[in-house]
């Protein structure tokens, strides 16, 4: 529908230059058509130049065969065959020069070229004519156009998906079960509307997708579409918005009037944060009239539905805490819809999804690939799986094998490998005693999340890496484990200094994230019950689902910032000298597994094992 709106201009745009294109082709057949025979000039070239008195004297004596007179130029053929040619006067006629003679046998033909080259004479003028009147159109056109693109200015931008077009059903989303409960709801609305009106009950006329980047809100919209049969508008937040006030409020009540029209259908805002702030100047970014104006007609057209009308709007975001609280109110975004990153279930489910159009090997396990893909949404996995086709076709394999799963994982997670980044023989020593003090504290910590792979090849801004992963989804964190996990952190400094006797950048990284945890321990969760209670410090002003904090707000006295800092030093304290016990106590298995991985560059969990526990026993 909105394809065929789109392509008229252009389509009456190459009729009219078909037409210019065909009288040109006309125009210039005439030209050729009307053009002198230049081959009947090239048999007169031989004649013999004689007096006009000459001709007539041949004509006379009935020597001739045919006399052609072409303006005043007279040709004569002898009956040998033979051509002489003479000049006339412009006034003389046949009868003045005596050719008229009925008796005569000759054939006296006369060539008007006057008549005959007018055309071609004012073929110019023509063509200039006609090109003037095309360059007129083309401005008129152009205007017409500038001023339809002025007139517009206000109409909706949304893209519209036919209900033929969107073929996405629930089969092709895996994961977020209780999301597609919901949403199952909304497909029945649509489809049913009369089995809840007659019972009283009021279809809901917006739903709030809220989860992380890359959860699939829109997929999941366009799934509900697909779903129902319903055509469906989609549009971003951001296309409201002008440098020109009322401009986004008119694009929203043509989206609006043409959503009615199509009705039943679903519009889908991507991103309504963009627009859907708080007004006044409350939330981030301060107040903005044109996009308060725009945020006050999406309210008003969502109250103006009638209880008849089967539209629903809905839309995503990521940052639910920023949204005005008209918005949210009962009556227009009824439901929020929250998608949480998928679990292992989930992951191997979704990797199942996106393997379905690859070739792949009897080898591959997504099982294991779902293990190890922890924290990822449903774009990275999609990703992944990208990746590791595009691995297997550049090792020439004919289908995806399961190491090209596992390189995509490492690639995707962790950043691409840079051989190229030489690193001095001590750098690379330095580096694989690090990792390998990480493996060996995390390893001997109960509550660490079990050892994966170690490696010393460099990975983005890595010179090294040493992977933990977790045996199942965790949604709660002892203190234990916090400690554990500091402890590991700190195990890379404690294998530098007790090797080394020095310390060097490396773990700077290390000690921001131990450093992290053991604030939050304090200031979060609570876990410093004797010097700080069970008391939350600083007001977040973060959003989980950005998944970083914007800042804090400091509502503490020095005192408890004495106190925190103090619980932050004692528990990193203390955990790097119990690292550096761990390390002390296996210092030879320590040099053999340096070793070994400074040989192998890249180490297995197995490998580690045979080392460390082997030696152990």
């Amino acid at each position: 529908m909105a394809s065929s709106r789109f392509l008229a201009p252009r389509k009456r745009q190459n009729q009219l230059f078909t037409a210019l294109l065909l009288l040109f082709l006309v125009l210039s057949s005439v030209y050729y058509i009307t053009a002198p025979d230049r081959s009947a000039d090239q048999k007169y070239e031989s004649a013999k130049e004689v007096p006009i008195s000459t001709i007539t004297k041949a004509y006379e004596q009935r020597q001739l065969q045919e006399i052609i007179v072409r303006g005043s130029n007279v040709y004569a053929q002898y009956q040998s065959g033979s051509y002489i040619q003479s000049y006339k006067e412009v006034g003389d006629s046949v009868a003045t020069l005596g050719w008229n003679d009925a008796k005569n046998p000759t054939a006296v033909q006369i060539d008007n070229i006057e008549v005959k080259n007018f055309f071609k004479a004012h073929l110019g003028d023509l063509l200039f004519f006609v090109m003037l009147i095309a360059l007129g159109m083309w401005v008129f056109r152009s205007i017409a156009r500038s001023q339809s693109t002025a007139l517009s200015f206000g109409k909706s931008r949304a893209r519209i998906a036919d209900a033929s077009e969107v073929k996405t059903t629930f089969k092709d989303v895996a994961g977020c079960d209780e999301a597609k409960n919901d949403l199952r709801e909304i497909v029945d609305f649509l489809k049913n509307p009369k089995k809840y009106t007659t019972i009283g009950a009021k279809i809901p006329r917006g739903a709030l997708l809220v989860g992380a980047p890359g959860t699939g809100k829109t997929l999941l919209a366009r799934t509900v579409a697909g779903e129902a049969g319903v055509p469906f508008f989609s549009i971003s937040g951001s296309e409201f918005v002008e440098m020109f006030v009322g401009v986004g409020a008119s694009r929203v009540r043509d989206l609006f009037l043409k959503a009615k029209r199509n009705a039943p259908c679903i519009i889908f805002i991507d991103e309504i944060d963009a627009v859907g702030r708080q007004r006044g100047g409350a939330g981030f970014g301060g107040g903005h009239d044109e996009r308060e104006q725009t945020l006050n007609q999406i309210l008003t057209e969502m109250d103006g539905f009638d209880k008849d009308t089967n539209i629903i709007v809905m839309a995503a975001t990521n940052r639910p805490d920023v949204l005005d609280s008209a918005l949210l109110r009962p009556g227009r975004f009824d439901r929020r819809i929250f998608i949480d990153k998928p679990d292992l279930k989930a992951r191997e489910q979704i990797l199942q999804v996106h393997a379905r159009n690859k070739k792949m090997g009897r080898d591959t396990d997504l099982e294991v690939i779902a293990r190890q893909t922890v924290g990822l949404a449903g774009a990275d996995l999609e990703n992944i799986m990208n990746e590791a086709a595009i691995f297997a076709a550049k090792r020439g394999v004919k289908s995806v094998q399961q190491q090209d799963i596992v390189d995509a994982v490492e690639k995707v997670t962790l950043g691409s490998e840079k051989r190229s980044r030489k690193l001095t023989d001590k750098e690379k020593s330095v580096t694989a005693y690090h990792e390998m003090g990480h493996a060996i504290v995390g390893h001997l910590c109960k509550e660490s999340d079990p050892l994966h792979k170690i490696s010393i090849v460099s990975r983005g801004f890595a010179l090294g890496v040493t992977w933990f992963l977790p045996k199942e989804d965790q949604y709660t964190t002892t203190k234990q484990k916090f400690l554990d996990e500091i402890c590991g952190l700190l195990g890379g400094r404690a294998a530098e200094q007790l090797t080394f006797g020095e310390i060097t950048t490396g773990a700077s990284n290390d000690i921001e994230r131990a450093s992290m945890i053991a604030r939050n321990m304090a200031m979060r969760y609570g876990m410093d019950e004797e010097e700080l209670g069970i008391v939350a410090y600083g007001e977040k002003q973060g959003s989980p689902f950005l998944g970083v904090d914007l800042g804090l707000t400091r509502n503490y006295s020095e005192e408890a910032a004495k106190k925190i800092d103090a619980f932050v030093r004692r528990v990193i304290g203390e955990q790097y000298e119990r690292a550096k016990g761990y390390l002390t106590a296996n210092k030879a298995k320590l040099e053999l597994l340096v070793t070994k991985l400074m040989e192998v560059e890249t180490m297995s969990l197995e490998e580690f094992l045979e080392i460390f526990e082997g030696k152990e026993g």
